[in-house]
């Protein structure tokens, strides 16, 4: 075991003229680093933008909002009459005497059916506005709670790289240290490994850098964006949310209760469409044509007109299945509301809790934590600079200090994240499908209408 020797010498002067200069060393080496061109620094407010413009989710919810304007309109048109051709007593014997009439058939639609057609169909618009709003809301949510991840995981590279950068100048100290008796042979190689952790906790950090940048750049719809510096402070700001108040705002403004109550309004609508489908729709039917059949003095009866009035009998189908379960819809979908509801109870304590435990803990860093751990770390080195400490306690308080940073750096990230979760009404998911309702296909080819006479209610 080497004697450990505290005395002045050239190595000693080493040390401390590092540890003194220590945290100047990031910048000059970045100073005699040649300078490349960097992308500008994004804001906050352009990712918004790039993501209002390019992903793929907002025109989705918007087509189905034209999707459901075109059902609204098609459910309000009357339905088309049927015309058609008719010949009666056709004989080989006689083939010119037989009737040829043209008949036009026209449905009469009963019960106020077109208007509760049109009613249904506006609440589905109604639920495609919604939903389009509420895709909004879920891109914004998510790009801006990526965006305080992007803008922490960038700080977090800058703290891993400064504390690498810091802990191989001391392999070198250390090193020198140990050739002067100065330093024992597990405290070099005790340095050792914490360099060797540094850099592994910098590739890490710059890992997950790329990896947050991928998903944000995904979110915005351009997922070849290049890793940019970002506009922004995580300490400057920091939210202060009133608890009462975003409960408020929650159940009062969210989405996800809004598209639940328009949803009660769709089912009630498509109730009453089926209680007047009960009530059938007539037909007039009119025809008009030549009868060749002989009649007084072998002359042709002539021309013939005649009207007929019609209308399904409900002995069997009265809609009783539709009826039924058209109830139970609506009793599902007032229950969904009460359900969502205490679901997001639920939600917003969870989410409330994380804000505010982030909150206590980068109040408690800021104002506890770090000053208590730079101090340390001062003392240290001035011990070790008047002879008084040993490196390698200046070394732990070193990474001690940085740890701290990291964590609250982290708290910072998680603050924001759950403002932006709050803020956005806990939605989140920029990047999953809006509901859409697409258009039943047309009949197969060579589908044959019902026959004249007939209508369906």
């Amino acid at each position: 075991m080497r004697t450990r020797a505290w005395g002045a010498g050239p190595f000693l002067l080493i040390a401390v003229s590092s540890l003194a200069c220590a945290a100047l060393v990031p910048r000059a080496a970045a100073a005699q680093t040649v300078a490349r061109p960097s992308p500008p620094a994004l804001s906050l407010q352009d990712l918004e933008g790039m993501a209002l413009e390019q992903n793929p989710t907002l025109p989705q919810a918007r087509a189905s909002i034209r999707a459901a304007e075109g059902r609204e309109t098609q459910a309000g048109l009357y339905p088309n009459p049927l015309v058609g051709y008719e010949a009666e007593e056709i004989n080989t014997r006689d083939p010119g005497r037989f009737k040829n009439f043209f008949w036009l058939q026209v449905p009469i639609v009963t019960a106020g059916k077109l208007q509760l057609s049109r009613d249904l169909a506006a609440s589905h618009r109604q639920q495609a506005e919604t939903t389009a709003e509420m895709q909004r809301l879920r891109v914004l949510t998510t790009v801006r709670a990526l965006y305080y991840e992007a803008l922490g995981a960038a700080r977090l590279v800058d703290l891993r790289r400064e504390l690498a950068t810091l802990v191989r100048e001391a392999v070198g100290v250390s090193g020198e240290l140990f050739n002067v008796g100065q330093a024992d042979r597990p405290d070099v190689l005790d340095i050792e490994m914490q360099s060797q952790r540094a850099e592994l906790e910098l590739i890490k950090a710059e890992s997950h850098q790329r990896r947050i940048w991928r998903i944000l750049a995904a979110s915005v719809g351009n997922p070849l964006l290049p890793l940019s510096p970002l506009d922004g402070d995580l300490e400057r700001n920091i939210p202060v949310i009133d608890r009462e108040a975003v409960i408020a705002r929650v159940f009062g403004e969210s989405p996800d209760v809004r598209l639940a109550r328009v949803n009660v309004e769709r089912a009630r609508a498509a109730l009453a469409r089926v209680r007047a489908e009960r009530i059938p729709n007539l037909f007039v039917r009119t025809k008009l044509g030549y009868n060749a059949e002989p009649f007084a003095s072998g002359k042709d009866v002539g021309f013939e007109a005649g009207v007929e009035i019609g209308v399904p009998l409900p002995l069997f189908d009265r809609k009783q299945g539709n009826l039924k379960s058209a109830e139970a819809d609506v009793e599902h979908a007032q229950a969904e509301v009460r359900r969502l509801e205490l679901t997001l109870h639920t939600q917003i304590e969870t989410a409330l809790k994380s804000y505010e435990d982030a909150r206590v803990d980068v109040e408690r860093y800021r104002e506890q934590i770090l000053p208590r751990a730079q101090q340390s770390y001062e003392l240290y080195r001035r011990g070790f600079q008047q002879m008084a400490a040993a490196y390698p306690q200046v070394l732990i308080a070193q990474r001690a200090l940085y740890q701290a940073r990291v964590e609250y750096t982290q708290a910072l990230v998680d603050l924001w994240r759950g403002h932006a979760l709050l803020q956005g009404m806990l939605l989140g998911g920029g990047l999953e499908a809006p509901s859409h309702t697409a258009v039943q296909p047309p009949p197969p080819t060579g589908h044959v209408p019902a026959p004249a006479g007939r209508t369906l209610d």
